[in-house]
């Protein structure tokens, strides 16, 4: 229970709201993109700016209450959200400014990826941002963040170019490339272990219209090998999302999504192959707006369905994973479940592994084994079918994993999570240890502060 002591305490040190269970406005307020998820905090702090943020935490720890932060509320496991604990709600903070000369944005974290794009496209700019537009900017950059430009601009971390941040014992720092240099580069992949982000600085680019869309072949082994193929020597420009997924009507299908920057004749001529492999169920591909293709998945992933996850990392997809998801699929929830192939490759892969958080510089695949369900009934049986085609891709996939995608990293352990970061691991446990030794940032993928050597250890007397 929190005290009403301790509830004013916050009423009087924050320009923004305090909501309680009695609200009513609080149970729309702690409501996540997942369906699935109905957690109640004991308070939540409507933050209205970073020092209501500030504020928070340093409340929190004082009256040492756990935390959970709300950007987007996007994650599939509900980490923005706790039982019995402190919200802290960044959605009231959605400010942006726009420097169209020097191509750079400044955005409050709060906001969402339509939100950030519609403002950075007004002048014909964007910058690489996840594939839904519900989702939070800060979660997605903070992780990494694929998208549709990966291939040409890279992660959405890599273009971050300044964060002000948060700290543990409620400080507020900028970190950038001349300042806080070692959490500038912690932030940009594991940023949700160090502190709150409040503002991101990120570089932008010339792009308003793509070639892009869905293409639906019949599932095969065929298709599937054809597609692991094709998208290894994809250029740049050309970025390509694959899924294994069954119609409504039962007919077992292939999606692949295009986004080509460039003209359509420059399009047609990096997809030819993909043209020559046969005559597909549905072909949906167009010039389109870049908004539009940002857009082009929310009818059917709104938010309130209920979603479940599980993820590895696939550097090729074999025979033995070709197999799996030939099963699979057969047997999952219609369509818009789901097993993806999100691509890494061409500007993302070509950064160094250490010269970010995230380290996986490679080309590959990022497995999204994602059933969707609007019947609570179902849950049991979506998250069982999610975790035995989870176990029947493992003997196939990497000794990695994307961090936004680890959501079961509270069951997996911290071995998973050091397959999140690779090489990168132990640097970042030095780095906790620095900005938060006690942990106070752990409703995440958690990275635990570097041990104590036994040697620096105290000894008691029996």
């Amino acid at each position: 229970m929190i005290s009403a002591t301790i509830i004013g305490e916050f009423d009087n040190q924050l320009s923004g709201r305090i909501l309680l269970p009695s609200h009513a406005d609080f149970d729309q307020v702690r409501k996540v993109y997942n369906g699935m998820i109905d957690r109640k905090p004991a308070l939540i702090a409507q933050c209205r700016c970073t020092r209501d943020v500030a504020a928070a935490v340093r409340l929190a720890r004082t009256h040492d209450i756990p935390v959970s932060i709300r950007g987007g509320g996007h994650n599939f496991a509900g980490k923005s959200i706790l039982e019995n604990g402190l919200m802290i709600d960044l959605s009231l903070m959605k400010e942006i400014a726009v420097d169209t000369e020097g191509r750079t944005a400044r955005a409050e974290t709060g906001l969402k990826l339509g939100e950030f794009d519609r403002e950075t496209q007004k002048h014909g700019l964007m910058t690489p941002l996840g594939v839904a537009t519900t989702t939070g900017i800060s979660g997605l950059t903070l992780g990494g963040g694929y998208g549709w430009t990966v291939g040409e601009f890279g992660l959405s971390c890599d273009n971050v170019i300044g964060l002000e941040v948060v700290t543990a014992d409620g400080n507020v720092v900028e970190c950038n490339a001349e300042q806080n240099q070692e959490l500038f580069w912690g932030m940009r992949g594991a940023g949700q272990n160090f502190g709150i982000a409040t503002h991101i600085e990120y570089r932008l680019h010339e792009l308003t219209k793509v070639y892009g869309g869905p293409l639906f072949y019949p599932l095969s082994a065929e298709i599937l090998r054809f597609y692991d193929e094709f998208v290894a020597s994809a250029p740049d420009e050309l970025t390509t999302l694959g899924a294994a997924t069954k119609m409504a009507d039962g007919t077992l299908a292939f999606g692949v999504v295009v986004c080509y920057h460039g003209t359509p004749a420059e399009a047609e001529r990096a997809i030819k192959a993909l043209r020559d492999f046969g005559k597909p169920m549905a072909d949906m591909l167009s010039e389109r707006p870049y908004l539009e293709m940002q857009a082009l998945f929310d009818r059917d992933i709104p938010p309130g369905k209920r979603y479940y996850n599980k993820s590895h990392n696939l550097s090729r997809i074999g025979s033995g994973s070709i197999e799996a998801v030939l099963h699979f699929t057969a047997t999952m929830l219609p369509y818009p479940s789901m097993i993806g192939f999100q691509r890494l490759h061409g500007a993302a892969a070509r950064v160094a592994p250490g010269a970010t958080a995230f380290p996986h510089r490679y080309d590959h695949h990022v497995v999204w084994i994602s059933p969707v369900a609007e019947d609570p009934a179902l849950d049991e049986s979506m998250i069982r079918w999610t975790q035995d085609c989870w176990e029947g891709l493992r003997p196939h996939a990497d000794q990695a994993v994307y961090v936004n995608a680890l959501d079961d990293g509270s069951v997996e352990g911290e071995a998973r999570v050091r397959q999140a970061y690779g090489a990168n691991f132990t640097r970042l446990q030095a780095l906790k240890q620095a900005v938060d030794p006690t942990n106070f940032f752990r409703q995440n993928s958690n990275i635990p502060p570097m041990p104590t050597p036994k040697s620096q250890r105290s000894h008691g007397t029996a």
